[in-house]
């Protein structure tokens, strides 16, 4: 009997890379996945359970349909009578919902209840945890201990994730006629529109003899160095360009390959300081990840990437919620902390940082206007020792210089 994919929430992440590297591999027959909005579940079904997804490469986009692909809804009784069955044929699943708050939420329609009532010790699973949460998968595996016991989670394994893929949905009908891309079903008005990247990193599989029906996923040991690449790494730097291009007044983040010296400023950013920080803290696992060419070759990649025209990946996008990104341990300041204790100064972040509070600051109407006591509220006690001081200096230091980049 072919192999089962069971996939938790339909957002772009589950359809634009877990689905469709499932369906690309050829490793399995039935695709099955838990949607908790109705709406969309009645739209695919509508569809004759097939969606389609855009594509973005170096050269254009390209359309892929996904065909035969069921959605079920946990919280109508037959349908998590139907997920329970499949959860029970499947050997790969991965969930990919809004927050691993959620994994627990809903009762007996919930992640955790559905996986407690249908993983059975008689067949080995693995589950990708595609939130991104560097502890996914530890949270996840704590909800199932409450719920099964030992030996029935004996053969089930769930890994963390390093997914540095961008992603988006577009929901506005006009952007997606402008830009000739296939809405998710015919009549719906919204798309999922995707980089073509598909290099994601996952834990070890420890299960004897457990072969993985997606086989374009890289092992590792220890995944620590690598979520700490992305965060510090492609989502500071993506932060940065994105602040910076919002003083530029650009809409889009394809703008910053015509801008000379914003695109220096990331690229210089990318290998001084967080590049720099990172080699220094890494180099000890062997990785070619964690060598100046390895981590050049990483930034110059990225950094196409990021400004891929194909993507239209929108500076409101990556500028939203400032506050998460301005956080103690985010990509933000956790990059310029990181740089501190490397013995590194990085005033490069520090202006993206400058320019994030400042957002913040013009969009929080009820906010105190001080750059440094507005965020050591938002650091609270989480922040302290000599590191509190020098990120706000370098903060400081960096507003007066925000002007410039201004158009």
């Amino acid at each position: 009997m072919p192999a089962t994919f069971v996939g938790f929430g339909f957002g772009p992440i589950q359809t634009g890379l877990m689905l469709l590297e499932a369906m690309e591999s050829g490793s399995f027959g039935r695709f099955v996945v838990a949607e908790v909005d109705q709406g969309l579940v009645d739209a695919v079904r509508g569809a004759g359970n097939a969606v389609s997804v855009n594509i973005a490469g170096k050269a254009g986009i390209r359309r892929a349909k996904l065909a035969g692909v069921e959605l079920f809804n946990p919280g109508v009784a037959e349908d998590r009578r139907a997920l329970v069955s499949a959860i029970r044929e499947a050997t790969e699943l991965a969930t990919a919902i809004p927050s691993v708050s959620l994994y627990a939420a809903g009762g007996e329609a919930s992640v955790a209840a559905l996986l407690a009532e249908a993983v059975t010790p008689d067949r080995q699973r693995v589950l990708y945890a595609s939130e991104n949460n560097n502890f996914a998968a530890e949270l996840l595996e704590e909800e199932l201990r409450k719920r099964m016991p030992a030996e029935r989670r004996a053969s089930f394994q769930v890994l963390n994730t390093v997914i540095g893929k961008m992603s988006g949905v577009i929901s506005s009908a006009e952007e997606m006629r402008r830009l000739d891309l296939a809405p998710l079903v015919p009549g719906f008005e919204k798309c999922v529109l995707v980089e073509e990247f598909n290099r994601i990193l996952v834990t070890r599989i420890t299960l004897p003899g457990f072969v993985r029906g997606i086989r374009v996923f890289a092992e590792k040991d220890d995944l620590l160095p690598f979520e700490e690449a992305k965060l510090y790494g492609h989502n500071a730097i993506h932060a940065l360009l994105g602040y910076m291009a919002r003083l530029r007044g650009y809409e889009v983040m394809s703008r910053v390959r015509e801008d000379a010296e914003l695109l220096s400023l990331g690229k210089e950013a990318f290998l001084e300081e967080s590049g720099a920080a990172l080699i220094r803290k890494h180099a000890g696992t062997g990785d070619p990840l964690f060598t100046a060419d390895g981590w050049r070759a990483y930034a110059d990649d990225l950094l196409e990437r990021m400004t891929n025209p194909f993507l239209h990946d929108r500076v409101e996008r990556i500028i939203r919620d400032p506050q998460r990104k301005l956080a103690w341990n985010d990509r933000l300041f956790g990059t310029m902390r990181v740089a501190l204790q490397a013995g590194v100064e990085p005033v490069r972040m520090a202006a993206g940082a400058a320019a994030a509070t400042a957002f913040a600051l013009r969009d929080d109407k009820g906010a105190e206007r001080d750059p440094a006591k507005w965020l050591g509220a938002l650091w609270g006690a989480e922040a302290a020792g000599p590191e509190r001081g020098k990120c706000l200096a370098l903060v400081a230091a960096a507003m007066p210089g925000l002007r410039r980049w201004e158009r």
